[in-house]
């Protein structure tokens, strides 16, 4: 009936365990910048739970959409990520914007090896064109082009270090998101 349509788009705030989830998550790609996430200079922002889904939005946003119907409603912000039935957190390539400007551990791909990280593959020495210095192993990672247009995120398998000693076929790079998504699951991508 009408009120579980209505139930199904209310948005609530994160729980304290929902929320230290989330912000371990995004600390593994930019550190302490999570905080420059939520104060902004253009305003505050917050993170909002749909169903399973975690959504990035404006305060000021959230307040003019008070005066819109619920049923009227159907998304408010940018969904970056959603967790899993057994409760973890995982990011979505949507959150690859918010990710790209704050990240402390970056990885350059050659041009060749785009195509191949962009159909879902991950990172091997051959394809990586430079690093940032002292990436600790199993660090989250976001992936750029060699014009630093952002592909992606991921986490390094490999330090800096042994990145430059690698065999050329070694991963250097676990994928874990990339804008190919965008095109491989629009169906899904929400």
């Amino acid at each position: 009936g009408a009120s579980t349509w209505l139930e199904a788009f209310t948005m609530r705030p994160l729980t304290e365990e929902e929320v230290k989830k989330v912000f371990e998550k995004l600390a593994k790609y930019i550190g302490e910048n999570v905080k420059l996430l939520v104060d902004r200079p253009d305003g505050s922002y917050c993170f909002r739970l749909h169903k399973d889904r975690v959504y990035y939005v404006s305060e000021e946003l959230m307040k003019k959409a008070s005066n819109v119907q619920r049923k009227n409603l159907l998304s408010l912000g940018s969904c970056v990520g959603k967790f899993t039935k057994s409760g973890k957190f995982h990011l979505l390539i949507t959150a690859l914007d918010y990710l790209a400007p704050y990240a402390k551990y970056k990885m350059w791909l050659k041009p060749n090896a785009e195509q191949s990280f962009l159909y879902g593959n991950h990172v091997l020495k051959s394809g990586l064109s430079r690093v940032t210095e002292n990436v600790p192993q199993y660090q989250g990672v976001v992936i750029y082009s060699m014009s630093d247009m952002p592909l992606g995120f991921g986490v390094a398998a490999k330090t800096t270090q042994e990145c430059r000693h690698a065999d050329p076929s070694t991963i250097v790079a676990l994928r874990q998101a990339d804008i190919g998504e965008y095109l491989r699951t629009e169906d899904t991508l929400t």
